[in-house]
C-alpha cells in the first residue's frame, strides 16, 4: 500500500484499519496500523470525531460512527437491492428457519449487506457490511464464477487463504468449482469457512441479466441439501425478476 498523501486518502487509511475482528482500537493501535505518524493520527481523528465519523468511549478507543454507517445505508448500489429483496429472503429464511444472507462483489471481496439468523441457527462468522474472500463462501463462489475473466484470474493467481481443511485452495480445484456453479447454476461451500457448516447460495440477476448479488442460506453442515438447494434457487430467480431479468419490456 503506497503512503496516503492527501488529507481524504489519510483518512480513509485511518478508516479502512477497522474490521469485524478490530472494531475498535487506541489513537496508539490507529497509527501503528495504517502507519500514519501519530501526530497526523490525532490531528485526523479529532476531525472525524466532530464529524461523527469516529466515535471515543471511556476507555478511550474509537470505533465507527453513526454518520458513516447512515452514509453507508444510502449506497444505491444496496439501498435499492437490499429494500427489494428484503421480502424474499425473509420468506427464504421462513422456509429454512437458518442464516440467510444477501452479498455483493466488491473487488476481491464478498460484502454482505443483509443477513437474516435465528436464535438457535448455527452460528456464522459474517455480519451487515462485513467482507470475506471469494474463492470459499458460497455468495463468492456465486460471484466470482460471474465476474469478469481479469477478476477470476487476479484470485486464480492468489494466495488463497485456508480457513479450514475443506478450504479450496488449489487454483485447479477453484477454477472446477467456478465450471460447476456456471453449469448448475448455483453454488454450495461445505465446511470452507468453518467445518459445522455449509452454504448454499444462488445468483442474483438485473435486467440485463448480469449478476449484480448472490443470496445464500448457511446450515449445519449434517443438513440435507434436498429442500435448501430449490429454495434458495427460487429465492434468487424471484429477486432477479424483481429486478427486471426475464421480465418483457
Amino acid at each position: 500500500m503506497t503512503t496516503p498523501k492527501s488529507v481524504l486518502e489519510r483518512a480513509f487509511a485511518l478508516l479502512a484499519v477497522f474490521t469485524a475482528d478490530r472494531s475498535a482500537m487506541t489513537l496508539s493501535e490507529l497509527s501503528r496500523r495504517s502507519g500514519l505518524p501519530l501526530s497526523t493520527t490525532h490531528r485526523l481523528v479529532a476531525a472525524l470525531v466532530e464529524l461523527r465519523a469516529l466515535t471515543r468511549d471511556a476507555r478511550g478507543r474509537y470505533s465507527v460512527g453513526l454518520r458513516l454507517l447512515e452514509l453507508g445505508a444510502l449506497s444505491p448500489s444496496s439501498l435499492d437491492l437490499r429494500d427489494r429483496a428484503l421480502p424474499f429472503l425473509e420468506d427464504l429464511y421462513e422456509v429454512t428457519r437458518h442464516n440467510v444472507q444477501l452479498a455483493v462483489r466488491d473487488g476481491l471481496d464478498a460484502v454482505y449487506v443483509e443477513r437474516i439468523s435465528a436464535r438457535d441457527a448455527v452460528n456464522v462468522v459474517t455480519r451487515v457490511g462485513s467482507r470475506m474472500p471469494l474463492h470459499c463462501t458460497g455468495v463468492g463462489l456465486v460471484l466470482l464464477a460471474a465476474a469478469p475473466a481479469r477478476v477470476q484470474e487476479e484470485v486464480l493467481a492468489g494466495p488463497l487463504r485456508r480457513f479450514t481443511p475443506r478450504t479450496v485452495v488449489r487454483p485447479r480445484d477453484l477454477r472446477a468449482a467456478l465450471a460447476r456453479v456456471r453449469r448448475d447454476g448455483y453454488a454450495i461451500s461445505d465446511r470452507q469457512i468453518e467445518m459445522i457448516t455449509c452454504s448454499v447460495a444462488a445468483p442474483v440477476r438485473d435486467a440485463n441479466g448480469e449478476v449484480v448479488a448472490a443470496v445464500s442460506v448457511v446450515v449445519p453442515a449434517s443438513t440435507s441439501r434436498d429442500t435448501v438447494v430449490p429454495a434458495v434457487r427460487a429465492c434468487g430467480l424471484t429477486i432477479s425478476r424483481v429486478l427486471g431479468w426475464g421480465v418483457e419490456p
